[in-house]
């Protein structure tokens, strides 16, 4: 489980081709901290690591993974959003995320809107119903609320805070973004018998 709190901006630095495709990830965590077999969002990806190193730390992508997120574009230097599994008794300052990211969404709009940058992103259609004004998303890992809805196209603020915390500070038109929506409305639709995707 996870929040949706960036915690570190890591780097891709390899990238291994194979059955699963593995990427090492700098990082400024206390990697020696880190078990083998935690898991860690990278993006909003839940992957468990495998390898540590000083400064590093690995993971493996299935196919499947890979056909549902961001990670097949990753090559050496692209820059992570990394957030550690939560444990019990941490504060939950986003929302409840699982790393199971649903689809990839497409920013769409950038404009400046005081101190912070307005995001329109735009997801598929299969999940339009999923995402409600004043409800929760989360984009590459990043615990987001969403603003207004319109459509297949939502927005949302990003802070100066989160610019410089995380990757959407050089956010731009045309990137692809991990997109997770709200689990309670992924059970809500179960419940309604109107599955999501």
């Amino acid at each position: 489980m996870f929040t949706g709190i960036i915690s570190d901006v890591g780097r891709v630095r390899a990238v291994t081709p194979g059955g699963d495709t593995g990427f090492a990830i700098a990082s400024a965590y206390d990697t020696r901290a880190i078990a083998i077999g935690a898991s860690i969002a990278c993006a909003g990806v839940c992957l468990t690591v495998t390898e540590t190193g000083e400064g590093w730390f690995a993971v493996q992508a299935s196919a499947e993974t890979l056909r549902r997120t961001t990670l097949a574009a990753w090559r050496a230097g692209t820059p992570v959003n990394l957030e550690r599994a939560l444990r019990l008794g941490d504060e939950l300052g986003g929302h409840i995320l699982t790393g199971h990211v649903d689809a990839v969404a497409v920013i769409v709009g950038r404009r400046p809107e005081g101190d912070s940058v307005r995001l329109t992103v735009e997801v598929p259609a299969e999940f339009e119903r999923a995402i409600a004004p004043k409800g929760a998303v989360a984009l590459d890992g990043v615990s987001l609320t969403v603003n207004e809805v319109d459509g297949r196209r939502f927005g949302v603020n990003i802070i100066p805070h989160t610019q410089a915390k995380t990757t959407f500070g050089a956010a731009a038109v045309g990137d692809r973004v991990n997109l997770e929506i709200d689990v309670l409305a992924r059970y809500v639709a179960r419940l309604l018998g109107k599955d999501i995707a």
